[in-house]
């Protein structure tokens, strides 16, 4: 599949009208900064890229939640700001964004950290700002 298909498909699920799938999916893919890579598959496509098509994918539903399992970790270091960069925007917009790190870096973006020890919450608290 193309980036354009995949961000699409949950659209298709939901039987949305195939021109307003592909309309919605590349308004998706520019908003991760991915719109001249619509028509590239993933073999086409760095890491990074493809980790921004799945985000685009979560996002083609405009979801009030969004739930990122470390979203960063296979990707290099300004990649993966990038992505984070994404999760702030969309948490300024309204959305509320749940990501799991192990990254310090990803952690000190949060306005809440929540750490969590054998299942159980050993800490809460609001990061300063």
């Amino acid at each position: 599949m193309t980036a354009w298909e995949n961000v699409a498909l949950p659209l298709a699920y939901a039987r949305v009208r195939p021109a307003e799938q592909k309309a919605q999916a590349l308004a998706a893919l520019a908003r991760v900064g991915l719109a001249a890579f619509a028509h590239h598959r993933p073999s086409q496509l760095s890491g990074g890229q493809q980790q921004r098509v799945a985000l685009a994918r979560a996002l083609v539903h405009t979801p009030k939640l969004l739930l990122a399992d470390e979203p960063t970790g296979n990707l290099d270091t300004q990649t993966g700001q990038e992505i984070v960069v994404i999760f702030v925007s969309l948490h300024g917009e309204g959305h509320t964004v749940v990501i799991v790190s192990h990254e310090p870096e990803v952690v000190a973006q949060a306005q809440r950290i929540v750490v969590l020890r054998d299942g159980l919450i050993q800490e809460e608290r609001r990061a300063p700002r």
